[in-house]
């Protein structure tokens, strides 16, 4: 798992992209912070830049660093989360501007799988991650089931839990406005 991490970082680091375990599905990821890399992300999945993609973090303080004002609602939603939870979150800040949605949100996800929270504390930023899948197809519950197409995009595969088959589901999604409404896109 180390060498996985270390080699990621380099990858992303250098503007690569990456395709990785998460606490849901596996991911296709980069720098949050680098367009170039999240214009590749698009690329590689054929999706429309209008529609925004999540990152991770490895901790509520990070949240802080990515969103202008977070209602205090979103602590208490990461605290007591008994599952992977997305919160959509208005006035995104230090992302790459093509990553975030037209009315300039982003959904952050905290996340408490040891990997990609281990990928996240020594990346040291916010990383992309978006379904390996080709937009508008199924996506891949596990490692067997992403395309050949998509694996042969990337700059950079983990080794970490390629064997493992079982079969996560997404996250659950809720956007919150600045106001502290919550509304529930995906359960």
């Amino acid at each position: 798992m180390i060498e996985d991490i270390k080699k990621a970082c380099q990858v992303m680091s250098e503007g690569g992209v990456i395709l990785y375990p998460t606490d849901t599905v596996w991911g296709i990821g980069c720098d949050a912070t680098n367009e170039d890399a999240v214009r590749r992300v698009y690329e590689i999945k054929q999706r429309a830049d209008s529609k925004a993609m999540l990152v991770l973090v490895d901790s509520p303080v990070k949240v802080e660093f990515y969103v202008q004002d977070v209602p205090s609602v979103a602590w208490d939603l990461i605290e007591v989360a008994d599952k992977p939870l997305t919160i959509i979150y208005s006035g995104a800040r230090n992302l790459a501007s093509n990553l975030l949605a037209e009315d300039g949100s982003v959904g952050i996800r905290v996340t408490n799988e040891a990997f990609s929270r281990r990928l996240c504390q020594q990346f040291r930023k916010a990383i992309v991650s978006t379904s390996a899948n080709v937009s508008g197809q199924p996506g891949a519950a596990n490692f067997n089931e992403i395309s050949e197409e998509i694996k042969s995009s990337v700059d950079y595969i983990v080794n970490f839990r390629q064997d493992d088959m079982s079969r996560p589901k997404p996250s659950s999604i809720i956007k919150l406005d600045k106001g502290g409404v919550i509304k529930i896109i995906r359960e």
